[in-house]
């Protein structure tokens, strides 16, 4: 098979030009009009002018030009505002057309050959054989290699090449061809390719090569397991740096069931020079004893066990919950492969650490919360980064967590909890990253000084609700462990004071800023009680007093729209939350209610609750309202009975109530709780992780007058503002109507 020497590419319009080039058509006219050679005449040769069109090749009113002359023409031509390469170099429209140029080939190739997936293996197939391939006599190299090399099609040999020729490297056209760079993200959309839609992000990629660090030659040298290897991002990382030479990294061995990945990352491989890698299709392989040649004197011998190990499984949500084998799985299975001192990278659906057993008879304990217990109870969870959220370029709806993994250990330690999707929102590019290697390596130096003996472990150098050590047991009442059968996702763990916020000042400013809009307010202003806590206050998750019976959960029903009207009880669901709907605008008929069996009225004093993007609490103080999805509501279960004894005249005790409604609708709505949220397209706050001080029932009692009274005023003023624009808007209406007119008095 001859291989060509030089691009050769079809003759292009100035249609064609303006499309390739991503300009205007108007701006060709322009490169063509004040470029010519008439107008430029003798430059001394510093300024080239526009090609001449191929004589006896078109037309005079559709001149076609040379498109190997308009490219090298464009390169003189910086794409204005674009971002320099790594040399430093700014791209032109020349890089641009020539990078269009090549998509249309490859397009037009993947419609002759039928799908993308032969287009691709067979484009890998002569790269590979680019790359270390030609250096490897037949008998050794992969089942198949040859052959598809041999029955590649011209054409697809020569964009090959071109490609080769144009990237600078085998490897790098190799993953320009899968779509695993920016410029092959063209190509697999072009060609429609869904190779790319399983990747592991390259944040992701980047994260991991940081956190294993330099693992080239010298002493320290680890061997890598890589299971479900893909298309191998993670391994081709291994050097920190753009996918360089992987020799003198140790030894290294690949795992992927898939056999059309498998095959394709084994070209991909040879395309890097790195085809002497093993990979093979099922974990129990790593157990085969094999020799290297069939001499007598080698050993048999196996890769049972590797210092990194690494695991990105393609995970949909919900995907083998409750089956043996399920999403973590993966990382039990890597924490077997672990070597005395070795670490292992997986990444997991962030729902995987977030299901809870639940409560009462319906408890269920799947596999996947059995699976997490078991690693936190052995001590093999070492760090928990829940990753940025959206930062797949495709399963954007998906939110995925980075376990770093140990082999067992004594009794288990704290594990280092990261929310780098907090870390993420205020920062640019990859700083985040830095800052987790950052965070990680603090934690590090902290438990060898616990380890040794040199003093006691130091706090994660962080902001408390960025990262958090938190242990997997405790023996100390009301302090916060992992296995308490709960979330253990870090957006729903870590939760601390506001930092650098003086609460008893920002109180008093706000308590003038009020007296001073509300002058007939200044005597109840005044007589509020506040004072700064002298004492550390303790907080308990929701969570307790739902088990402890304080609390009822009320879930929100899905009602038809046809049964939703203007009579019956009202229903309150995220329009009326958001203030968008005043309450009692839409009912629900009792007849048409009995249809939902599982529907429940609200009582005087439950809170409405709506925990996505933030939270959002209101106080029901009259009752008989229906709770529409995504709306949740929460019963203090002893609010009944005080009602009650109010009615019969008893006095209101401040022992009577453990909290009060405002209290709860005020205290769910801090700060504290609204950044606990986790989701990748919608936020959503867990319910059960949100916390509440523990308040003597005296400062309960006082807080919930102070809110009431609040509640009051807010309610007044509402009133009166409705009653504004209700005035304005009849004003408005008669004189745009022509029926009013306006006299001064």
């Amino acid at each position: 098979m001859s291989r060509p020497t030089t691009p050769s590419y079809a003759p292009v319009s100035l249609g064609e030009i303006k499309e390739l080039a991503r300009v205007g058509r108007p701006t060709v006219s322009n490169w063509r009009r004040r470029f010519s050679r008439e107008v430029l005449g003798d430059a001394n040769g510093s300024r080239r002018p526009f090609p001449d069109p191929i004589p006896g090749v078109g037309s005079e009113s559709k001149p076609l030009f040379d498109a190997a002359e308009i490219a090298d023409w464009l390169d003189q031509r910086s794409v204005p505002d674009a971002e320099p390469d790594a040399d430093g170099r700014l791209p032109t429209y020349g890089d641009r057309f020539r990078r269009a140029l090549r998509l249309r080939g490859l397009v037009a190739l993947r419609h002759r050959l039928g799908s993308a997936e032969t287009l691709i293996s067979r484009g890998l197939a002569v790269i590979a054989m680019s790359g270390e391939g030609k250096e490897w006599i037949p008998e050794h190299l992969p089942e198949g290699l040859l052959a598809e090399y041999e029955a590649a099609d011209p054409e697809v040999v020569r964009a090959v090449h071109e490609l080769i020729e144009e990237i600078g490297a085998p490897g790098r056209a190799a993953d320009a061809l899968l779509g695993l760079d920016d410029e092959g993200l063209d190509i697999a959309r072009r060609i429609e390719s869904d190779l790319v839609m399983d990747v592991t992000p390259r944040e992701v990629v980047a994260l991991i090569a940081a956190l294993i660090g330099p693992n080239k030659g010298g002493p320290d040298q680890r061997s890598t397991i890589s299971l479900c290897a893909g298309l191998g991002e993670l391994l081709l990382a291994m050097g920190g740096g753009p996918y360089e030479d992987l020799r003198g990294h140790g030894e290294l061995v690949a795992v992927e069931s898939d056999p059309l990945l498998r095959k394709l990352l084994r070209y991909r491989l040879l395309s890097y020079e790195a085809g002497a890698i093993d990979v093979y299709a099922s974990p129990a392989e790593l157990d085969t004893l094999r020799t290297w040649d069939q001499s007598r004197d080698e050993r048999p011998h196996g890769f049972p066990n590797a210092e990194i190990v690494l695991a990105d499984p393609p995970y949909v949500s919900g995907e083998r919950e409750r089956d043996d084998e399920g999403p973590l799985w993966w990382a039990e299975e890597a924490v077997r492969r672990l070597r005395p001192g070795g670490r292992a990278y997986v990444v997991v659906p962030a729902w995987t650490l977030a299901r809870t057993p639940g409560t009462g008879p319906a408890s269920v304990r799947t596999a996947t919360i059995g699976a997490r217990e078991a690693l936190l109870e052995r001590g093999c969870v070492e760090t928990i980064v829940q990753l940025p959220r959206r930062i797949h370029p495709f399963l954007t709806g998906a939110e995925y967590a980075l376990l770093v993994l140990r082999p067992p250990s004594g009794p288990p330690p704290s594990v280092l909890l990261i929310d780098a999707d907090r870390i993420s929102r205020r920062t640019e590019g990859r700083e985040w990253i830095d800052q987790v290697v950052r965070i990680v390596g603090s934690s590090q130096a902290s438990c060898r000084a616990e380890c040794s003996g040199a003093g006691r472990p130091t706090e994660v150098v962080s902001d408390p609700q960025d990262a958090k050590l938190v242990p997997v047991h405790t023996s100390e009442p009301g302090h916060e462990y992992l296995l308490d059968h709960r979330s253990v996702l870090p957006a729903h763990r870590l939760a601390a004071p506001e930092v650098d916020v003086d609460h008893f000042e920002e109180t008093i400013t706000a308590r003038r800023a009020a007296a001073v809009a509300m002058p007939h307010l200044r005597d109840w202003l005044g007589e509020l009680g506040i004072a700064k806590r002298r004492t550390p206050i303790r907080h308990r998750k929701l969570d307790e007093h739902l088990r402890a019976g304080q609390l009822r959960l009320l879930n929100g029903h899905r009602i038809k729209d046809e049964h939703i009207g203007e009579a019956g009880l009202p229903v309150v669901g995220r329009a009326e939350l958001l203030g968008q709907l005043p309450i009692g605008a839409r009912r629900i008929d009792l007849k048409d209610l009995s249809e939902y069996s599982s529907a429940r009225i609200t009582e005087p004093g439950d809170v409405f609750l709506l925990a996505e993007h933030g939270v959002r609490c209101q106080v029901d103080m009259a009752g008989g309202c229906v709770l529409l999805s995504p709306i949740q509501g929460l019963r203090i279960t002893a609010y009944r009975d005080h009602i009650q004894n109010m009615a019969d005249g008893e006095p209101d005790r401040p022992d009577t109530l453990w909290i009060r409604p405002y209290c709860l609708a005020q205290l769910l709505q801090s700060p504290r709780n609204q950044h606990r949220g986790s989701g990748a397209l919608v936020r959503r706050v867990s319910v059960r992780d949100m916390d509440l001080p523990q308040l003597p029932p005296a400062e309960i009692g006082e807080l919930e007058k102070i809110l009431s009274e609040t509640e009051r005023l807010r309610a007044d003023v509402r009133r009166q503002l409705e009653a504004l624009d209700g005035l304005a808007e009849r004003i408005s209406a008669g004189v745009a109507d022509g029926a009013l007119a306006l006299r001064p008095k």
